[in-house]
């Protein structure tokens, strides 16, 4: 990505998230990939129904309280925030809380259960995300497994947990669930409204019908209007989160919805310390990351007021290597960068000993407290759902 222009949007993005509707010509040349996800979605929607006529069925773990955090985007919504808040929260209530992950792009395919408290696993072993969460909530317990349903078993029986956290588990139907939490970033919606690979949506948009609260991301306060965002490939701009667009009841008549905001609540040094958010303001750094949409994150440090000299920008999960990270180094020095500057997410897969500051975000919740407490089994719910 150039210095020119680093907020610009990746490829990916712009195909998956276009600013305005996408004329003939470009459908026409995206064609081949709207076959390919009419394949993908003929394939979804069997085994969708499948669960839905109870052919294929959920395991149940009685006695353990299972929450699932999803989202219907492939990458990028915010999930991982929200699953921290939701474990903090937990925390605090005195809940003895788990979280089960797949453990996306590690090498190793060996079931790992460790806390933050503990001599962590390597981030080949484990997964960047998993890493993050454990140091992020030391007293909650990570269980890395493809196969939940163990996890869950285990957090029960080997742990004593009452409650835990199914991460990205919209779309793992094996587990029973209590809640079904999905993530929707309200400044993208479902994208082009296409399914992959032609689109960023894992499942149909009608699949949120299974929710049973929906998680909000917003840039915005309350009361203010958002900017439009396109619904589908050819279709004017509506408003951001349409539900009437997408085939949901409106809000007060079905789905309950907390409405979040994310934002950085910190600056973390090498070494760890905190500091604030104007720290860095008016310095020159360089960009590094490995995101789904790294648009967001380019923003957030606009946000903070440091001038984005260059960015290098790399897939999501994307492992450094070494010659990258000296390249990365070298971009710094010859362009005048006081620092390189990264994701919480991203320097867990960094190595010992280079150099980068993190963006810290912190989530506010702006409404619908008493529904999240609800779907939490907390105290303070509110009857009127």
């Amino acid at each position: 990505m150039s210095a020119q222009a680093p907020e610009s949007p990746t490829a990916i993005e712009r195909v998956f998230y276009p600013p305005s509707p996408e004329p003939w010509g470009r459908r026409a040349l995206l064609s081949p990939l709207t076959a390919l996800s009419w394949t993908y979605g003929a394939a979804v929607r069997l085994r969708g129904a499948l669960y839905d006529l109870g052919m294929l069925r959920a395991e149940r773990v009685e006695g353990l309280r299972v929450i699932s955090v999803g989202n219907l985007n492939v990458g990028g919504t915010g999930k991982t925030p929200a699953v921290l808040h939701l474990a903090e929260l937990l925390v605090r209530e005195g809940r003895k809380v788990g979280i089960l992950t797949r453990g996306y792009g590690r090498r190793s395919q060996e079931p790992l259960t460790f806390t933050g408290a503990e001599s962590l696993p390597p981030v080949e072993d484990a997964g960047d995300e998993p890493l993050l969460l454990a140091s992020r909530c030391p007293s909650v317990r990570i269980f890395v497994n493809a196969d939940r349903v163990s996890s869950a078993w285990r957090a029960r029986d080997d742990y004593g947990l009452d409650t835990v956290l199914l991460d990205d588990g919209f779309q793992h139907r094996r587990l029973a669930r209590d809640e079904n939490l999905v993530v929707v970033d309200e400044a993208v919606g479902l994208g082009n409204g296409h399914m992959l690979p032609r689109g960023p949506l894992r499942e149909p948009a009608s699949s949120l019908r299974r929710a049973t609260l929906l998680w909000v991301r917003t840039s915005t306060p309350p009361g203010a209007t958002a900017s439009p965002i396109v619904s589908r490939a050819g279709e004017a701009p509506r408003a951001p989160f349409d539900a009437r667009a997408l085939g949901l009841p409106a809000e007060g008549e079905g789905i309950p919805r907390v409405r979040a905001r994310y934002g950085p609540s910190a600056w973390v040094d090498p070494s760890g310390g905190l500091h604030p958010t104007e720290a860095l303001s008016g310095q020159g750094v360089l960009a590094l990351a490995g995101l789904g949409r790294p648009g967001g994150f380019l923003k957030t440090l606009r946000s903070l007021g440091v001038e984005v000299l260059d960015a290098a920008l790399f897939p999501d999960h994307h492992r450094f290597t070494v010659d990258e990270l000296r390249d990365v180094e070298a971009r710094a020095a010859k362009l005048g960068a006081v620092k390189v500057v990264t994701t919480e997410k991203d320097a867990v897969r960094l190595p010992v000993g280079f150099s980068a500051w993190k963006v810290r975000l912190g989530v506010d919740v702006l409404e619908g407290e008493s529904h999240l407490r609800r779907a939490l089994g907390l105290s303070g719910a509110s009857a009127d759902l």
